[in-house]
């Protein structure tokens, strides 16, 4: 490995090439408990060009690339484990063409969520995914994203036409097309989404839109247990009910949310609700749903009909991970989420607060629950060993309760760092083909080396037993 050889024929990038410190610092550091990893250079490209030049280079010089978004992953996806090149793709943020007349657009992979909306807006349409942190889409897609609408509108895999990537040697590709199916050759988008930067580097997307919704409504209630507010939540999807989003919070998220941000909710479990269609509709939607709530004991209805408000409700619901750390007074938090199906959600959830109690954690559930995802915040301090090891108990708990009800051990953060010793477990003979994969894509393991998938001679994680 020849990082300083890389580093120096990256030259022709001029003043877009940093090695000084604090550059080279922010690109090390994450949202969670993960330690600063801060790589040897960051590079700034501006055309898809660039990057295959950058990567010819870096794969002549075994020197290691790990694409850099808006760094708001939650399992260290982004971090330069071992060394080289942080390729920060913010200066690839543009709207290339927008098709109106057949719901879809074109961008560069740096632009975030909340930009491209704002872009869109005069269209009428929009980009409906949503996961709480503005994101970039290049991050989202390479991290197969959802969030609080993937209930409705599905997750990035489901809102992805097409990609351009260029792969680990600088050979640029393109994937898909603007047509809504195809029947030709391996599916190489839907590989590639959800890589987290492991077989190639996406540098454009062709991303499906909606039609932003005549009518939104939002509203929340509150329940006397997590187990009537998840079993309202199973009924109303089992009742086909259109809706937008249905999030649940804990009666230890809503105390966060006090905590954060003054919210003055009852502390005790709620649902954040929102719907979309005609004006009737919404009205007919919210209907519906209250008449359902109330066989679970719903009470405290509020309905936020006004943006402004709708705002503020999703505003809040957006900084669940700063909620949460602010129960934990100071301390990190260590992030992590599963998915089940819908009909054991309520099972899943209740286990996973009677292991936090027991193993002593401080711990909040949030989640997507529509689509049977919640989320796990449990407040650390990295130099505890003793809770360090606690919250690595909790997190084997929650893995091994998802794969014992027939789910998955992340519906939405990934793998990245912190779950590779799951992935055996999870995908059993399936790893070594994944394996294979990498080994063709990228045979000399230059990009995001140390993610992913996990290193050969691991032992399977108890999450088995």
């Amino acid at each position: 490995m020849t990082i300083a050889k890389a580093i120096t024929r990256l030259a022709f990038l001029g003043d877009r090439l940093v090695t000084t410190g604090a550059v080279r610092d922010q690109h090390g550091q994450n949202e969670t408990y993960y330690p600063d990893t801060p790589p040897d250079a960051v590079a700034f490209p501006e055309t898809t060009e660039e990057v295959s030049r950058i990567l010819r280079i870096c794969h002549e010089e075994a020197c290691p690339v790990v694409p850099y978004g808006a760094a708001s992953s939650l399992e260290g996806q982004h971090l330069c484990t071992s060394g080289g090149l942080s390729l920060d793709m913010n200066r690839m943020a543009t709207v290339l063409e927008v098709r109106a007349e057949d719901l879809n657009c074109t961008v560069q992979p740096g632009i975030t969520r909340l930009r491209l909306n704002e872009e869109l807006r005069a269209t009428g349409l929009m980009f409906p995914v949503d996961p709480g942190a503005d994101a970039s889409i290049g991050g989202m897609a390479a991290t197969r994203a959802s969030g609080t609408t993937a209930v409705r509108y599905g997750t990035m895999r489901e809102n992805i036409l097409a990609l351009e990537a260029v792969m680990a040697d600088g050979t640029i590709i393109r994937t898909g097309t603007q047509a809504r199916k195809s029947s030709t050759g391996y599916d190489l988008t839907h590989l590639l989404i959800g890589s987290e930067g492991t077989l190639g580097i996406i540098t454009e997307l062709t991303l499906r839109l909606q039609g932003i919704p005549e009518a939104t409504s939002a509203a929340t209630c509150r329940f006397d247990s997590v187990e009537n507010a998840v079993n309202c939540v199973i009924a109303t999807i089992q009742s086909g009910l259109p809706m937008a989003r249905i999030e649940l919070l804990d009666e230890m998220m809503v105390k966060g949310f006090n905590a954060h941000s003054g919210a003055g909710l009852p502390e005790v479990p709620h649902l954040f609700l929102e719907f979309h269609g005609t004006p009737a509709g919404v009205v007919e939607q919210a209907g519906t749903f209250g008449m359902i709530a109330e066989d679970f004991g719903a009470s405290g209805w509020q309905v936020a009909e006004k943006a402004e408000e709708r705002t503020a409700l999703w505003t809040m619901r957006h900084k669940a991970h700063y909620a949460s750390a602010a129960l934990g007074k100071g301390k990190h938090l260590w992030p992590t989420d599963v998915c089940v199906p819908i009909s054991r959600l309520a099972e899943a959830v209740l286990q996973a607060q009677k292991d936090a109690v027991a193993l002593g954690l401080t711990s909040t559930i949030v989640g997507h629950v529509g689509d049977g995802n919640f989320h796990a915040g449990v407040s650390v301090d990295p130099a505890d060993a003793d809770e360090m090891h606690r919250a690595e108990a909790f997190t084997g708990a929650l893995a091994r309760t998802a794969l014992r009800l027939g789910g998955t051990v992340s519906g939405e953060h990934g793998i990245g760092l912190g779950k590779q010793k799951y992935m055996a477990e999870e995908h059993g003979a399936a790893l070594t083909y994944m394996r294979a994969i990498k080994q063709a894509f990228d045979p000399k393991n230059i990009l995001n080396p140390g993610k992913l998938l996990p290193p050969t001679n691991e032992v399977p994680h108890a999450a088995a037993e």
